[in-house]
């Protein structure tokens, strides 16, 4: 992605770190009504402990017993295994859902409560916590800012900036945003990159260390499952359940920030509260699949109060009109986001490769 030409990695460091208690600097001074929904939202960031231990059981349990299950199924054809897959991928999400809640540090009132599950769970799902909250934290402060792109983003460029690439560039970028790639690799991609500390960071750096400390825990549970079923069975029940979880949540962010309609602002226009609403969609799910992704498709609703746990964002959305003039889409409309591949930044809107070559800006 381009480099940020406006503000520099200070500044939206101090930004992450804010949007982690609520609401990032930039949107303090300036953001429109900041008055109004600040008050929506503080309505809503209480954590509840009873309902937080009660999303682990019901999460957390079943996981085990669907892993169990599709254990004892190995006798029979693989094919057999493979139909509970998507039910435990299904828990997968949800139990991804409950570290990205202790990852803002929204599902428990502990401190210390959120850092523990949030790293169990992190394990659970291949996630070195730490390392993920802080990369999760630049996004929520520099989601829809087209000049500081590049944290927790799907690759997107603009139409101008496509029309300067080679053609070598040009190719790698229209693989990256191919469907079978984004879905099919990416989450293999997910799954490794993770188990990577970041380049350019000593060891001693904190997510140097989160990383490390997540491989091990993988490490140990592996060695057990390892000695107690085998590799071969391991493999087998726990990677295409991963796989299918970690392609749901490429294809739930993709949804949540790549659609018509979106949001994208040079820096100096960006506003926070804006881009919350309007750079997030409203993935309106049946009530089961709501279940299973934690309710993360009110993405309007989290990214204007992140700070407001996942079994209060409902509650939230229902009661004020304020989150309801929203882009919403279902199962069906939201696969018309796929063709969407570039910024327009004349019509400010995402547009297709084949439109995009329609304008005076791409004419090679």
């Amino acid at each position: 992605m381009e480099p940020c030409a406006h503000g520099d990695a200070r500044s939206l460091a101090q930004s992450a770190a804010a949007s982690m208690t609520g609401v990032p600097m930039e949107a303090r001074p300036d953001s429109r009504g900041r008055a109004e929904w600040r008050s929506v939202i503080n309505r809503y960031q209480q954590s509840d402990v009873g309902r937080a231990i009660a999303q682990i059981v019901t999460t957390i349990v079943p996981l085990a017993l669907t892993f169990y299950v599709m254990y004892r199924t190995l006798v029979l054809p693989y094919w057999v295994t493979l139909l509970l897959a998507p039910l435990g991928a299904g828990l997968l999400v949800r139990t991804f859902i409950i570290m990205h809640d202790c990852a803002h540090g929204s599902f428990f009132p502990s401190r210390r409560a959120n850092e523990i599950v949030g790293w169990i769970t992190g394990v659970l799902t291949l996630t070195p916590f730490s390392q993920w909250r802080h990369h999760h934290s630049l996004h929520h402060a520099s989601s829809g800012d087209l000049d500081r792109r590049g944290h927790g983003d799907v690759d997107t460029l603009t139409v101008r900036e496509y029309a300067l690439r080679s053609r070598k560039e040009r190719l790698k970028y229209r693989l990256l945003r191919n469907p079978l790639i984004l879905f099919g690799l990416g989450p293999l991609h997910f799954m490794i990159t993770n188990r990577i500390p970041p380049k350019g960071e000593p060891l001693s750096n904190r997510e140097a260390i989160s990383v490390w400390s997540a491989n091990l825990g993988i490490l140990v549970i592996v060695a057990a499952m390892w000695a107690w079923i085998g590799w071969q069975s391991l493999f087998l029940v726990y990677f295409p359940a991963m796989y299918i979880a970690a392609a749901t949540g490429i294809w739930l962010f993709y949804v949540q920030h790549q659609f018509e309609g979106t949001y994208w602002k040079d820096h100096g226009e960006w506003d926070y509260a804006t881009a919350a609403i309007r750079g997030s969609s409203y993935f309106k799910l049946p009530a089961v699949l709501q279940w299973f992704t934690g309710s993360i498709g009110l993405h309007h609703v989290h990214h204007l109060g992140p700070r407001i746990p996942n079994y209060r964002l409902k509650r939230c959305h229902d009661e004020n009109p304020m989150f309801h003039d929203v882009t919403v889409l279902t199962l069906g409309n939201s696969l018309r986001t796929l063709r969407l591949s570039l910024w327009d930044e004349e019509r400010e809107q995402l547009v297709s490769f084949r439109e995009a070559k329609r304008s005076e800006a791409l004419s090679v």
